[in-house]
């Protein structure tokens, strides 16, 4: 299984495999922030996923600092693994990147925003057992 991901440094889109714990661009060969199949995104890189993508792209606003946001990490990876090949799954730290989260006004976190073919189809907040994200990202993918 696998994910996409875009190379920080180059900014081009890469396809990277699950079992890769240590992956690097294609192109470039600097290293990609992908761990357990989420990528790690910023405010330079979510609208270049989002536009590349060829599969979904679900994006979790979140901060280090947020209960709800953290309790929910697992959860999302777990949805990561479960949902490889189908759709895109990253993150992206609002307390890091905050012109991001106010680029697409994030009133509070978690928030997950799905795009498909570059534009915003969902978008929903708060932390959510397992079945629930699959039953609600299986609309997608």
């Amino acid at each position: 299984m696998d994910t996409l991901a875009i190379c920080p440094a180059c900014s081009g889109l890469n396809r990277v495999l699950l079992e890769r714990h240590d992956p690097k661009c294609g192109r470039c060969k600097a290293p990609l922030p992908v761990h357990e199949g989420v990528a790690s995104l910023t405010a330079k890189t979510l609208p270049l996923l989002v536009q590349q993508s060829t599969r979904p792209v679900v994006v979790d606003f979140w901060a280090p600092w947020c209960g709800p946001c953290v309790s929910f990490a697992p959860t999302f990876l777990k949805a990561a693994k479960a949902t490889a090949g189908r759709l895109v799954l990253a993150k992206l730290d609002t307390q890091a990147e905050p012109s991001a989260g106010a680029a697409f006004q994030i009133q509070s976190i978690p928030t997950l925003l799905v795009f498909k073919d570059g534009t915003e189809v969902f978008r929903t907040s708060g932390a959510m057992p397992l079945p629930h994200l699959l039953n609600t990202l299986s609309r997608w993918g």
